[in-house]
């Protein structure tokens, strides 16, 4: 097996080991009294094409649906590598960052509170701009001309759903919320 696909196998494997408590508290939330979930397809379509990409993502490691690998692309796989690493750390760092107020869903919870600290302090969506990054930089670490494709129209997807998260927001913590979106970038720092 290739040196970047065994590397990120490795990845995978820490990941999901670092993502299991946020799997436990999506659950939770599923079956908790909440204060506000809008009925969408944004609460499952997104979920379903992240998921997807990491089913295409698994396969591509054993070069199906892959381009050839050869020395001339070597460094441009290595510096997508290494940015699908620093994402993925970063969207884990994310929903930790969200503690109790983190969901799996669009939804408000009964104890909500507005995070405004961490990596929130700068961007508003740092865990889709993480998952965007991650799915397309993947595509490119693996040569995956299956994985592309489906990480291009994830975009689309998860950037419907932070519009709609902001709206949410907007609507539950009105004034602290325009205050705080004075202060921090939608998906990139300093950006709306």
């Amino acid at each position: 097996m290739d040196p970047i696909n065994i590397l990120i196998a490795i990845n995978i494997i820490a990941t999901f080991g670092a993502n299991f408590s946020g799997a436990k508290k999506g659950l939770k939330t599923s079956i908790t009294k909440v204060r506000e979930k809008p009925k969408t397809y944004l609460q499952t379509v997104p979920t379903a094409i992240a998921t997807l990409t990491l089913v295409l993502l698994i396969v591509s490691l054993f070069e199906v649906g892959t381009f050839t690998y050869s020395e001339g692309n070597f460094n441009i796989r290595l510096i997508a590598f290494v940015l699908y690493v620093i994402f993925s750390w970063i969207q884990i760092l994310s929903y930790r960052s969200l503690g109790d107020s983190y969901s799996q869903d669009i939804v408000i919870l009964n104890n909500h509170k507005l995070i405004n600290s961490g990596v929130y302090k700068y961007i508003r969506h740092p865990q889709y701009l993480s998952q965007m990054i991650v799915d397309i930089t993947a595509a490119i670490a693996v040569m995956s001309y299956l994985l592309a494709p489906l990480a291009i129209i994830e975009i689309y997807f998860l950037f419907k759903r932070a519009l709609m998260e902001e709206n949410l927001l907007l609507k539950h913590f009105k004034d602290e919320f325009v205050l705080y979106k004075k202060k921090s970038g939608f998906m990139f720092p300093f950006i709306g």
